[in-house]
């Protein structure tokens, strides 16, 4: 009663503070939503309504969704402002809760938790940012506050299990007195009446409440339209036992999870921010922890330097426990697990047969099903269906979906999904198309131009050596087409670096054309006819295209490398080893991907092993056969222990591997894509 009037105005004001927190959360994450269902312009018309820390994390996540989907420069200029904006916010608001901790929501984690995980957010974004702003310098100021975000996501999750810890200890204390009272009133109850009068210690008695109370207990309760989580979604996943069977029908290949996923998600139900701490905390480390584990080696001294550490496992337990969440934490660490399996793992050769490597096919079905019905008209789920398919060798299945899904408001959507379908029509030879699909990706994005006319002019090479013996008028058309693309190549690269280095890619592409130009003059022969092993083959290779393709896919891409030895190839008896030894590298990929694995052996020890490396390096050569063909053996002997299980197979898979891995630097060095694990 004492506190009732003489603290009521305070009271009063902390219970209003802590209602309007939970109003502006729910407002926030409610108009976040909407980037999940293609509508950008309406999450920021939302977004913009609101002055909290949820509403500028908000817009800062739009920002940011903008900025690395089409890695335009002025695009990730205002994402880096939206997320400073949210990160000065973050932080000013975290120290105002610790001053004033009697005004938390939260009934499991510190006061200023919330503001803690925004700050965080921000931070692993616009690291990113800094990272794809061209800037070295930048990116080391990402990667010290990476490093800041790292270490308070860590503490979140620590004090989190603490919580849960006691809280597990509580109930089994509790249960275990509860036993022994039932077990001690059954003894009693023979000799002592059930109508024994209380005691006179024993009556009722009134008490003040302490003092130190959790003030969370005493604030009202916040019924808000979002919940914390979903039922329906978090049901459907339930049902979905994490052991479950690979799409190929091989006992030896059932995938058993290894890591765990958390607690039950319905203790965080009715409490609107404890849910989105721990979905945020979940998604956001859950993220950061995989993506160390894949850092490219360009950064592998930074974050040595700040002190990270990766862990796959751990990382993908986090995500798919936040993936059971119905908010927009959920929906965005599904689409971290869906592009992990289908694209990261999806261009992997060699994959454990369980745990971390493992494909849990039936539980992303489940998990695509929910987010496309929960988000009807988001175009990124649908490609991930498709990407799914692909994956599976059912690229007519994924073109149909690609084909027929309209384009997306979104301009960054519209060119990821242009981008897999020019992939994908590669991948069928359908050259045409797949060269208007990469110059349609010209006007939707400035980023890879150079490749996509690379890749563009390629594919009409194909078209002019398919009709060269047959019909040399149509054949004309389409080397004059390939040309004029091919020479666009030099001027549209080098424009766009990461830390200040220029893409891979680019290197790769620009060195290509050079060569040709120079064979055309050291020969005398056409630009077109100077191009040696067919481009567009080894473009499929780079992406690993052979593992997306069905064997009669398989069977053409054998085609389009047999032309090179055929009576059409007028240039091939000057062909140089490095050449020839690409051909036999690719063929027998293919041949590994036919499940043809002594067939692909015998090719790369007769044709490509006994090579010297010092032949094949220097100057305008093509260098990367060589180690790859050591890389090709090492998977041809991955595949076949999946049948034998031989222990040969699998030291002999070793062998190889670990001498690709010590090569020295050469082309295409990314395209060992094995599991680290």
């Amino acid at each position: 009663m004492h506190r009732w009037f003489s603290g009521g105005q305070n009271a009063s004001s902390l219970s209003l503070s802590a209602l309007d927190e939970a109003q502006a959360l729910e407002d926030a994450m409610q108009a976040a939503s909407h980037m999940m269902n293609d509508d950008m312009e309406k999450a920021e018309e939302e977004l913009s309504k609101g002055s909290s820390v949820f509403h500028k994390l908000g817009m800062g996540v739009a920002s940011f969704m903008r900025a690395t989907l089409g890695f335009e420069r002025e695009v990730m200029r205002q994402a880096t402002e939206k997320l400073s904006e949210a990160e000065t916010a973050g932080s000013e608001h975290q120290r105002r809760a610790q001053r004033h901790p009697q005004s938390s929501r939260s009934s499991i984690y510190s006061p200023g938790t919330e503001f803690a995980l925004c700050l965080a957010e921000a931070q692993i974004m616009g690291t990113i940012v800094g990272v794809l702003t061209e800037s070295i310098t930048e990116a080391i100021k990402g990667f010290y506050k990476l490093r800041k975000a790292y270490i308070a996501l860590e503490a979140i999750m620590e004090e989190e299990k603490r919580h849960l810890d006691a809280q597990n200890a509580e109930q089994s204390s509790a249960q275990s007195q509860d036993s022994s009272i039932v077990e001690s009133s059954e003894a009693s109850s023979t000799t002592q009446p059930l109508d024994t009068p209380l005691s006179e210690n024993s009556q009722d008695e009134f008490f003040d409440a302490e003092e130190d109370q959790d003030v969370s207990q005493r604030l009202p309760a916040y019924r808000g339209r979002l919940a914390s989580s979903d039922s329906d979604i978090r049901q459907s996943l339930d049902r979905l036992t994490i052991t479950e069977q690979n799409e190929r029908p091989d006992p030896l290949r059932r995938l058993t999870s290894t890591f765990q996923e958390g607690p039950e998600v319905d203790i965080f139900d009715g409490n609107i921010v404890d849910g989105f701490i721990h979905s945020g905390a979940s998604m956001c480390f859950g993220m950061l922890l995989i993506m160390l584990s894949m850092m490219p080696p360009a950064f592998s001294t930074l974050v040595k330097i700040a002190g990270f550490k990766g862990d796959r496992k751990r990382g993908l337990g986090l995500l798919w426990q936040a993936s059971k969440f119905g908010n927009v934490n959920g929906a965005f660490a599904g689409l971290a697990l869906l592009g992990y399996y289908n694209a990261m793992l999806g261009y992997c050769d060699i994959l454990p047969s369980s745990g971390t490597g493992a494909y849990p096919r039936e539980r992303c079905k489940a998990l695509i099903k929910n987010f496309r019905e929960r988000y009807p008209r988001g175009r990124l789920w649908i490609l991930e269906e498709a990407r799914m398919l692909a994956r599976e060798q059912k690229l007519e299945e994924a073109m149909k979906i690609l084909e027929e899904i309209p384009e997306s408001n979104l301009k960054q959507v519209t060119a990821l999904q242009w981008f897999e379908k020019a992939l994908n029509y590669l991948y069928l030879h359908r050259y045409d198309e797949c060269t208007e699909a990469f110059l349609k990706l010209t006007q939707l994005n400035n980023w890879s131009h150079g490749l996509y006319y690379y890749i563009a002019g390629s594919a009409q090479l194909e078209l002019y050596r398919e009709f060269k013996s047959n019909d040399p008028e149509k054949a004309g058309k389409h080397a004059q087409r390939a040309e004029e693309l091919l020479k666009k190549v030099p001027q549209h690269i080098g424009k766009r670096r990461i830390m200040a280095r220029q893409f891979p890619l680019d290197v790769f592409i620009n060195r290509k054309i050079q060569k040709w130009e120079q064979r055309a003059k050291d020969w005398d022969v056409t630009f077109v006819d100077a191009v040696g092993v067919s481009p567009a083959e080894e473009m499929s290779y780079v992406w690993n295209g052979y593992k997306r393709m069905s064997n009669n896919h398989l069977e053409a891409s054998l085609s389009k490398l047999s032309w090179s030895e055929s009576t059409s190839n007028q240039v091939w008896s000057m062909e140089t080893n490095d050449e020839k030894a690409m051909l036999s590298v690719l063929k027998a990929s293919v041949l590994r991907n036919m499940s043809k694995m002594q067939e692909s052996k015998d090719l790369l020890q007769t044709e490509v092993l006994p090579l010297k490396w010092s032949n094949l390096k220097g100057g305008l050569k093509d260098n990367w056969p060589l180690p790859l063909a050591h890389y090709e053996m090492g998977v041809n002997y991955w595949q076949q222990y999946g049948s034998s299980r031989s222990e040969a197979d699998l030291s002999e898979c070793l062998k190889w591997l670990e001498k690709v891995a010590a090569w020295e630097s050469y082309d295409l060095d990314a395209r060992q894509v094995a599991h680290p694990n």
